[in-house]
């Protein structure tokens, strides 16, 4: 993955230093593609549970005597989970370092999987697949910050690209994976695969992932009190300290609106498939729905070779107009594609399906381009993230408060979809959702526009309070000559 950066704009990075460029030297290339290949594992195993049980949902509600819409309901509490954890997840690893957080994350995942596979009765099925959503945030929060410590930000979105792929091919492949399954098998050997799954990720941390944070120093934690110690940490891991941070910058705000709008685009598109295609094509078993989920997936797949390329290309370009790098000209990378491509994408899956006009070929086609573009969307705003708020080492908290708003985002998708498409029909939902990407596209250009001066200004209104408190604040000089 970092061998194949393009190096005809190695001078770009010859006349350009980051701040603290010494700590992207601390591994070597080789070594930032074995982590970078551990996180995208981890990263794919809780995007995969909140999906791969979709194609068996009636097995499942037929086991515990209850309806579809119950069992659905599970995965939009897992996908609420997901974001409740996201903010607790990010502060942790700054203060304990990404490697304990991850370890220890990845073996609860594990054994909760178990929990979900043997659950007797619906509650249990309910408490496991929460504590396994809840460990599973992890993976996406503290990986993103991972990769944000090893590599530059030039190089940045095309491991993030790597990495996202999980993410996004998790939850595409996972129906089909346990479309065959159910058709062949009990639901529960799905979890016994993801059971499987964690286990291995468990071992790949515990081998191969190091501690990348670049300055975990607890020397001044030994000279507390132990009250002392608790204030100190229950301030710094506070969670409320996230969704703060997300309100005060609008920059970081519309970051999460647009994050969110991708989200709920995605599995608003994957979750009623079998409701909404089987009928329409006269189709009847679970693996025939789950064909279905490979188009998006091949597109993820496709995407993830050029979209977080593009993302570090365009950061570049910019580079070279402006003499610095300004976090918000990454943006414009994905401009089109969240503003344009995947709202047409989604209209045309939603009205030709609506009104049953063209066969097969026309949604996995609009499927599929549409998990193209999303991969042109992610990278750009997950560095975008990781880039803007470095300097005050708070990358991980930016992070952790933008999967909060992906996963509330998706479990509102999640689970409003099939009551929305029953009452008002695939087409208009989809026109919906098209809307909220269109809007969150628009934000995404106000913030290209404006999103630095919005910085200076909450800054310099930072740097006032702390004057007038007779402390030393962070200063934007940093951003302004090696940027964040």
């Amino acid at each position: 993955m970092q061998s194949h950066l393009s190096h005809h704009e190695m001078p770009v990075a010859n006349d350009f230093q980051e701040v603290d460029a010494e700590q992207y030297l601390r591994f070597s290339p080789t070594r930032k593609i074995v982590i970078v290949f551990v996180l995208s594992f981890c990263s794919f195993l809780a995007p995969i549970s909140s999906t791969s049980i979709l194609s068996g949902i009636p097995e499942v509600a037929t086991t515990y005597n209850t309806t579809g819409s119950i069992i659905d309901a599970s995965n939009a509490l897992y996908l609420a989970f997901m974001g409740i954890s996201a903010p607790f997840w990010g502060p942790f690893s700054q203060v304990w370092g990404r490697r304990p957080i991850f370890l220890t994350s990845a073996f609860l995942f594990f054994a909760f999987s178990i929990g979900t596979a043997l659950a007797p009765n619906l509650p249990s099925y309910f408490i496991f697949r929460v504590l396994t959503a809840f460990q599973g945030t992890s993976f996406l929060v503290v990986g993103s910050s991972a990769i944000g410590d090893v590599y530059e930000p030039r190089a940045r979105a095309t491991a993030l690209g790597w990495f996202l792929s999980g993410t996004l091919i998790g939850p595409a492949f996972g129906p089909f994976i346990g479309g065959v399954i159910v058709t062949f098998c009990s639901w529960r050997e799905v979890f016994w695969l993801q059971t499987a799954l964690g286990g291995c990720g468990t071992l790949l941390v515990f081998f191969f992932f190091p501690e990348t944070h670049p300055h975990i120093d607890k020397s001044d934690l030994t000279e507390m009190s132990l009250s002392q110690k608790a204030k100190f940490l229950c301030h710094r891991v506070n969670p409320i300290r996230v969704g703060v941070l997300l309100f005060t910058y609008p920059n970081l705000f519309f970051a999460g609106i647009a994050s969110g709008a991708l989200i709920w685009n995605q599995y608003s598109l994957l979750t009623p498939i079998r409701y909404v295609l089987n009928p329409r094509f006269n189709l009847t078993s679970p693996i025939q729905s789950g064909l279905f989920y490979i188009a998006p997936g091949c597109g993820y797949l496709l995407g993830t070779f050029m979209g977080g390329r593009w993302a570090d290309h365009t950061v570049k370009k910019w580079i070279r107009k402006r003499g610095r790098r300004v976090p918000e000209d990454r943006l414009k990378s994905c401009l089109v594609f969240l503003g344009v491509v995947i709202p047409g994408c989604i209209l045309v899956y939603g009205w030709t399906v609506d009104q049953a006009v063209g066969g097969i070929p026309v949604p996995v086609l609009a499927m599929f381009l549409q998990g193209v573009a999303q991969l042109f969307c992610f990278p750009s705003l997950n560095t975008y993230c990781l880039d803007v708020m470095q300097s005050k080492g708070r990358s991980a908290e930016v992070i952790a408060g933008n999967y909060m708003f992906r996963y509330v985002f998706a479990a509102l998708g999640s689970g409003l979809v099939l009551p929305a498409v029953e009452v008002i029909g695939v087409g208009w939902f989809s026109t919906i959702s098209a809307v909220f990407l269109v809007a969150a596209g628009l934000f995404v250009w106000t913030t290209t526009i404006f999103g630095d001066r919005w910085r200076d200004r909450i800054d310099a209104k930072d740097q006032r309070k702390a004057a007038a408190k007779g402390e030393t604040g962070p200063t934007r000089e940093a951003e302004k000559t090696g940027e964040v």
